[in-house]
């Protein structure tokens, strides 16, 4: 019997990936629901189109400043865990269990879900399934795009491009839609909603933010750009300009379109906005628009989610089984059935709820932005604790832009826990039962995995 291979010896992330291809990836990822329905909120807590704009804008700088930390983060330590491999090399393997842990139970594989219940919500108005229609189509994507997945990296990354394509342009009818009005001479409706107080620039930057999340899970890509010293920081620069940049457009759009009151009562303002220039008919090309920028976010989603569920697991010997890349297909095969799993019974669980998206929001935004936080205050720690590692690329203002990240992660989980409440005790509620999950394995296995060797 031959001797079990060594990690050096198993398969692992190769260099494949364009820098392009990480774009597209980070675009894809980010541009989603989350802009279909968060600039009701966004401008209701504004009160005013400087306000409105001002905070959109402000939240890609914000998203910015993390990306050159994270920039820093990938090219001097490329791992496909991403952002877990930076939280266990600055923090120890716990606590970075706990960001994969609630990365796996709820924040991935809940945006997964909840990515299905929007696109099922638009597919029932093109072809009607009835009452359970949404949740169909919800697990007939999730099973269709993990099946697409595992056609292996080379296979997918030509309809990949398609879809991140037809995602922008999506945005970019809604931009059209906003210039017609303007070539119709539409007067424009854009007075602004009586304030009565000043404006609540915390929530609204929850929402703002919610809508950039996810472009910090292109980290997990690291160890796969073809360019080791200037990929990521391209990569993730680009993404954050052209994610702003459309952002701004569409806001825009619906500001010019629909002014701050109708935006601000608005359910849905993309279908409003597509009524007022394209009239009543407009509804298919509005399930399509969001059902092709829905399709492309749940794809990234499952691309980038995974690697994080394989690094964490690869590196405590009680979950091996899903911590094993799949050298022919160049991604970690039992991670991606894995999250795919938990997020099949997790649209079983919305089915039983009311309003997902709101959900969502509540326990997992005070998680997510704490472990933000702490990502990039480890700019700062790992300067201190390894000093000799070979940065290719180092923040500029260090460490003034690495705090002023940190407090901006700050100051938006406070915000998120105001505006929650309750639902935050949610996500505290899976942070402890991951500590639990960790006090188990040590138990079970008190030896952990081999170290794995970087990218």
């Amino acid at each position: 019997m031959s001797a079990e291979p060594t990690p050096t010896q198993t398969a692992a992330p190769r260099r494949h990936v364009s820098v392009v291809y990480v774009v597209m990836i980070g675009v894809g990822m980010v541009v989603g629901a989350g802009i279909f329905k968060s600039p009701a909120t966004v401008a209701a807590a504004a009160g005013s189109a400087p306000w409105l704009f001002g905070v959109w804008v402000l939240g890609g700088v914000l998203s910015l400043l993390g990306a050159l930390c994270y920039a820093e983060l990938s090219t001097a330590f490329p791992d496909a865990g991403g952002d877990y491999h930076f939280l266990k090399t600055a923090y120890g393997r716990r606590l970075a269990f706990l960001f994969a842990w609630a990365r796996f139970a709820v924040i991935n594989t809940g945006s997964i879900a909840l990515l299905g219940f929007v696109l099922g919500d638009y597919a029932n108005v093109v072809l009607n399934l009835g009452p359970e229609g949404p949740a169909i189509y919800a697990l007939l994507s999730i099973v269709v795009l993990t099946a697409f997945n595992l056609r292996g990296s080379d296979a997918g990354s030509a309809a990949d491009y398609g879809m991140t394509g037809l995602e922008v342009l999506g945005l970019v009818i809604m931009f059209v839609a906003g210039l017609i009005l303007v070539f119709h001479g539409t007067p424009p409706a854009t007075q602004d909603l009586p304030v009565a107080a000043p404006p609540n620039v915390g929530v609204a930057l929850v929402f703002v933010l919610l809508a950039f999340g996810g472009w910090s899970e292109i980290g997990t890509l690291s160890a796969e750009v073809k360019d080791p010293q200037r990929g990521m920081p391209r990569a993730l620069i680009a993404s954050i300009v052209i994610i702003t940049a459309l952002y701004v457009a569409v806001n825009w759009a619906f500001w010019r379109g629909l002014g701050m009151p109708g935006l601000s009562a608005s359910k849905a303002p993309a279908a409003d906005l597509m009524k007022a220039a394209f009239g009543n008919n407009a509804s298919l090309v509005i399930a399509l628009a969001i059902a092709f920028a829905t399709i492309t976010s749940i794809n990234a989603t499952i691309v980038v989610g995974a690697r994080t569920t394989y690094a964490a697991a690869h590196d405590w010997r009680a979950l091996r089984g899903i911590g094993k890349w799949d050298g022919k297909r160049d991604l970690p095969t039992a991670a991606t059935l894995a999250q795919s799993a938990v997020s099949v019974l997790l649209v079983g669980l919305g089915a039983l709820g009311r309003d997902g998206f709101s959900t969502l929001v509540d326990y997992t935004a005070p998680v997510y932005w704490a472990f933000l936080l702490l990502s990039g205050l480890a700019v700062i720690v790992l300067r201190r604790k390894h000093p000799d590692a070979t940065r290719p690329y180092k923040v500029p203002l260090y460490p003034v832009l690495p705090l002023a990240f940190a407090a901006s992660c700050g100051f938006v989980m406070w915000s998120s826990l105001a505006y929650a409440r309750i639902g935050s005790l949610f996500g505290v509620g899976v942070l402890v039962s991951g500590a639990l999950v960790i006090v188990f394995m040590t138990r079970a296995k008190r030896d952990p995995a081999e170290p794995r060797t970087p990218g």
